[in-house]
C-alpha cells in the first residue's frame, strides 16, 4: 500500500475512534438556564437527544423538579405536558412531556422548556427519565463519579449565580466620603480670610479718621475766638 494512503487510513481510523469515544460526553439529557440566579424565576431548557440503537423514538421525559411552589410549561406541538403537585402543598414535584404523535426520532433531539421558581442552593438537579417506542427507559440521575469525571448516566444539574438578595450590604459599613469644596465654597472661605484681616486695618482708619475730625473741630474754635 501506498505510504501516503496508509497514513491517510490510520488518521482516519484514530479520528473514528476517537469520535465515537467522545459521543457518550455529549448525548444525554442536558439542562440549561442562561443568567439563572438563586431563589430566581427561569426559563429552563432541557435538551433530549435520541440514543437509541435500533433508532427507536423517544415518546417520553419526565423530570423531577425540587418541589418548586410553581411551574409553567411551554406550548409545544405534537407534545403534552402534565405537572404532578402535591396534594397537600400544591409543589410541584415533576412533568412529563409525552409525544401525541412521532416523538423525538433518530438523529434528532428535542427541546423542552419549563418557567419555574429555582431554590435558593449553589447547583439544582433534575433527575429525569427518558421513555423510548420500544419500552426501554433509561434513567439520567447519577452524580458524578468520587474521582472526576462524568458518569454514564449524569443527572441533569443547573449551576445558579449569587441573586441581588444574596450580595452582602457593604455601603453600610464604610463611612460617607468626603464632599470636596467646590468654587463657591472655596471663594466664600477667601473672601471671610479676608475679612477677618482686614478688621484691625479698618479699626485703626476709623480712629486716625475721627482723631482728625476732632482735631479739625478745635483748631475752627480757636480761629472764631
Amino acid at each position: 500500500m501506498n505510504p501516503a494512503i496508509r497514513a491517510w487510513a490510520l488518521s482516519a481510523a484514530i479520528a473514528v475512534v476517537s469520535f465515537a469515544g467522545a459521543a457518550p460526553a455529549w448525548a444525554h439529557v442536558h439542562a440549561s438556564s442562561p443568567g439563572a440566579v438563586r431563589g430566581g424565576v427561569a426559563m429552563v431548557t432541557f435538551e433530549v437527544p435520541n440514543e437509541s440503537p435500533t433508532g427507536s423514538a423517544t415518546t417520553e421525559l419526565t423530570v423531577t423538579l425540587p418541589d418548586v411552589a410553581s411551574a409553567r410549561t411551554e406550548t409545544q406541538p405534537g407534545w403534552t405536558a402534565r405537572l404532578d403537585r402535591d396534594a397537600e402543598t400544591g409543589a410541584v414535584r415533576s412533568v412529563t412531556w409525552t409525544a401525541t404523535a412521532g416523538g423525538i426520532g433518530a438523529d434528532q433531539f428535542g427541546l423542552f422548556r419549563i418557567a419555574m421558581k429555582l431554590p435558593d442552593a449553589d447547583s439544582v438537579d433534575f433527575p429525569s427519565a427518558q421513555r423510548y417506542a420500544d419500552g426501554t427507559v433509561v434513567r439520567w440521575d447519577q452524580p458524578p463519579p468520587p474521582g472526576g469525571g462524568e458518569a454514564e448516566r449524569p443527572v441533569p444539574t443547573l449551576q445558579l449565580a449569587a441573586g441581588p438578595a444574596s450580595a452582602p450590604e457593604h455601603h453600610a459599613q464604610h463611612p460617607p466620603p468626603a464632599v470636596s469644596a467646590g468654587p463657591a465654597q472655596t471663594l466664600q472661605s477667601e473672601d471671610d480670610a479676608a475679612g477677618r484681616a482686614d478688621n484691625p486695618a479698618r479699626l485703626l482708619g476709623g480712629a486716625a479718621l475721627l482723631v482728625a475730625a476732632v482735631a479739625a473741630t478745635l483748631a475752627l474754635g480757636r480761629r472764631r475766638a
